[in-house]
Protein backbone atom coordinates (compact mmCIF):
# COMPACT_ATOMS: atom_id res chain seq x y z
CA UNK A 1 0.00 0.00 0.00
CA UNK A 2 1.36 3.41 -0.84
CA UNK A 3 -0.17 6.84 -0.75
CA UNK A 4 0.49 9.55 -3.28
CA UNK A 5 2.81 7.51 -5.50
CA UNK A 6 3.57 9.62 -8.52
CA UNK A 7 1.75 12.71 -7.21
CA UNK A 8 4.00 15.73 -6.98
CA UNK A 9 3.34 18.86 -5.01
CA UNK A 10 4.63 22.28 -6.05
CA UNK A 11 7.02 23.76 -3.50
CA UNK A 12 6.76 27.33 -2.39
CA UNK A 13 9.51 27.47 0.21
CA UNK A 14 12.71 29.41 -0.38
CA UNK A 15 16.14 27.96 0.30
CA UNK A 16 18.07 31.07 1.36
CA UNK A 17 17.04 30.81 5.02
CA UNK A 18 19.60 28.07 5.71
CA UNK A 19 22.48 30.45 5.02
CA UNK A 20 21.22 33.00 7.58
CA UNK A 21 20.41 30.51 10.35
CA UNK A 22 21.49 31.39 13.89
CA UNK A 23 21.99 28.47 16.35
CA UNK A 24 19.50 28.32 19.22
CA UNK A 25 19.28 26.66 22.62
CA UNK A 26 17.11 23.99 20.95
CA UNK A 27 20.03 23.12 18.67
CA UNK A 28 22.11 22.15 21.70
CA UNK A 29 19.30 19.95 23.01
CA UNK A 30 18.96 18.35 19.57
CA UNK A 31 22.66 17.49 19.53
CA UNK A 32 22.49 16.04 23.06
CA UNK A 33 19.53 13.89 22.01
CA UNK A 34 21.51 12.66 18.99
CA UNK A 35 24.43 11.81 21.27
CA UNK A 36 22.21 9.90 23.66
CA UNK A 37 20.08 7.89 21.23
CA UNK A 38 22.20 7.64 18.08
CA UNK A 39 21.94 8.96 14.56
CA UNK A 40 18.87 7.79 12.62
CA UNK A 41 20.69 8.69 9.38
CA UNK A 42 23.32 6.04 10.19
CA UNK A 43 21.19 3.26 11.69
CA UNK A 44 17.71 2.74 13.03
CA UNK A 45 17.16 4.39 16.42
CA UNK A 46 14.94 2.36 18.70
CA UNK A 47 12.65 4.24 21.02
CA UNK A 48 10.14 3.08 23.64
CA UNK A 49 6.58 3.23 22.37
CA UNK A 50 5.48 6.03 24.67
CA UNK A 51 4.02 9.46 23.88
CA UNK A 52 7.22 11.22 25.01
CA UNK A 53 9.18 9.37 22.32
CA UNK A 54 7.54 11.63 19.72
CA UNK A 55 9.54 14.56 21.14
CA UNK A 56 12.75 12.51 20.98
CA UNK A 57 12.05 11.47 17.39
CA UNK A 58 11.34 15.09 16.43
CA UNK A 59 14.63 16.24 17.93
CA UNK A 60 16.60 13.48 16.21
CA UNK A 61 15.07 14.19 12.80
CA UNK A 62 15.50 17.94 13.24
CA UNK A 63 19.14 17.51 14.17
CA UNK A 64 19.89 15.41 11.08
CA UNK A 65 18.07 17.78 8.73
CA UNK A 66 19.55 20.99 10.18
CA UNK A 67 23.02 20.01 11.34
CA UNK A 68 24.09 16.98 9.31
CA UNK A 69 22.42 17.87 6.02
CA UNK A 70 22.10 21.70 6.37
CA UNK A 71 18.70 21.70 4.69
CA UNK A 72 17.31 24.66 6.60
CA UNK A 73 14.57 25.37 9.12
CA UNK A 74 11.60 25.16 6.74
CA UNK A 75 12.51 21.64 5.66
CA UNK A 76 13.19 20.77 9.31
CA UNK A 77 9.77 22.08 10.34
CA UNK A 78 8.04 19.91 7.73
CA UNK A 79 10.05 16.83 8.70
CA UNK A 80 9.40 17.39 12.40
CA UNK A 81 5.65 17.69 11.86
CA UNK A 82 5.50 14.56 9.72
CA UNK A 83 7.71 12.55 12.10
CA UNK A 84 5.44 13.56 14.95
CA UNK A 85 2.40 12.27 13.09
CA UNK A 86 3.95 8.90 12.19
CA UNK A 87 5.43 8.31 15.64
CA UNK A 88 2.16 9.39 17.27
CA UNK A 89 0.24 6.88 15.14
CA UNK A 90 2.69 4.08 15.95
CA UNK A 91 2.48 4.79 19.69
CA UNK A 92 -1.29 5.21 19.75
CA UNK A 93 -2.45 2.45 17.43
CA UNK A 94 0.03 -0.45 17.45
CA UNK A 95 0.44 -1.61 21.03
CA UNK A 96 4.18 -1.91 20.41
CA UNK A 97 6.79 -1.85 23.14
CA UNK A 98 9.29 -0.21 20.86
CA UNK A 99 9.39 1.71 17.57
CA UNK A 100 12.23 2.47 15.19
CA UNK A 101 13.17 5.70 13.41
CA UNK A 102 15.33 5.90 10.29
CA UNK A 103 16.14 8.93 8.12
CA UNK A 104 17.61 8.56 4.61
CA UNK A 105 18.99 11.01 2.09
CA UNK A 106 17.99 9.79 -1.38
CA UNK A 107 19.11 10.68 -4.86
CA UNK A 108 17.20 13.34 -6.70
CA UNK A 109 17.01 15.75 -3.79
CA UNK A 110 14.71 13.64 -1.62
CA UNK A 111 14.68 12.55 1.98
CA UNK A 112 12.81 9.56 3.35
CA UNK A 113 11.80 9.00 6.95
CA UNK A 114 10.63 5.60 8.19
CA UNK A 115 8.91 4.67 11.43
CA UNK A 116 8.98 0.93 12.10
CA UNK A 117 6.64 -0.90 14.47
CA UNK A 118 5.84 -4.59 15.03
CA UNK A 119 2.16 -4.32 14.02
CA UNK A 120 1.05 -5.42 10.56
CA UNK A 121 -2.12 -3.34 10.88
CA UNK A 122 -2.21 -0.77 8.10
CA UNK A 123 -2.80 2.92 8.76
CA UNK A 124 -5.90 4.30 7.10
CA UNK A 125 -6.37 7.77 5.64
CA UNK A 126 -9.76 8.88 6.92
CA UNK A 127 -11.79 11.91 5.92
CA UNK A 128 -11.95 14.40 8.77
CA UNK A 129 -14.81 16.75 9.55
CA UNK A 130 -14.25 20.17 11.06
CA UNK A 131 -15.83 18.96 14.31
CA UNK A 132 -13.50 15.94 14.70
CA UNK A 133 -11.07 16.14 17.60
CA UNK A 134 -8.51 13.77 16.09
CA UNK A 135 -7.93 11.60 13.07
CA UNK A 136 -6.08 14.14 10.94
CA UNK A 137 -2.55 12.75 11.26
CA UNK A 138 -2.38 10.91 7.96
CA UNK A 139 -4.26 13.75 6.27
CA UNK A 140 -1.39 16.03 7.30
CA UNK A 141 1.12 13.49 5.96
CA UNK A 142 -0.88 13.09 2.75
CA UNK A 143 -0.99 16.86 2.24
CA UNK A 144 2.59 17.75 3.08
CA UNK A 145 4.66 14.79 1.87
CA UNK A 146 5.49 14.15 -1.78
CA UNK A 147 4.87 10.45 -1.21
CA UNK A 148 4.03 8.24 1.71
CA UNK A 149 3.23 4.63 2.23
CA UNK A 150 3.66 1.43 4.18
CA UNK A 151 6.05 -1.46 3.57
CA UNK A 152 4.99 -4.68 5.25
CA UNK A 153 7.86 -6.53 6.89
CA UNK A 154 8.05 -10.15 8.11
CA UNK A 155 7.48 -8.75 11.61
CA UNK A 156 5.62 -5.49 11.39
CA UNK A 157 5.80 -2.57 9.01
CA UNK A 158 7.61 0.60 8.01
CA UNK A 159 5.40 3.62 7.57
CA UNK A 160 7.31 6.21 5.57
CA UNK A 161 7.17 9.55 3.85
CA UNK A 162 9.36 11.27 1.30
CA UNK A 163 9.97 14.96 0.72
CA UNK A 164 11.68 16.57 -2.23
CA UNK A 165 14.10 19.07 -0.75
CA UNK A 166 16.19 20.21 -3.74
CA UNK A 167 13.80 23.07 -4.51
CA UNK A 168 13.10 24.08 -0.93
Amino acid sequence: MAGLDGVERPWHHGGAAAARRVPSAGDEQDLKTLERYGDPAVEEVRLPSRPESAATARRLARCVVLHAWSLGPRVADDVVLLVSELVGNAVLHTGAREIGLRVHRLRGGRIRVEVRDPSRGLPCLMPARSTDIGGRGLLVVDTLADRWGVDLLPRGKNTWFELRVADR
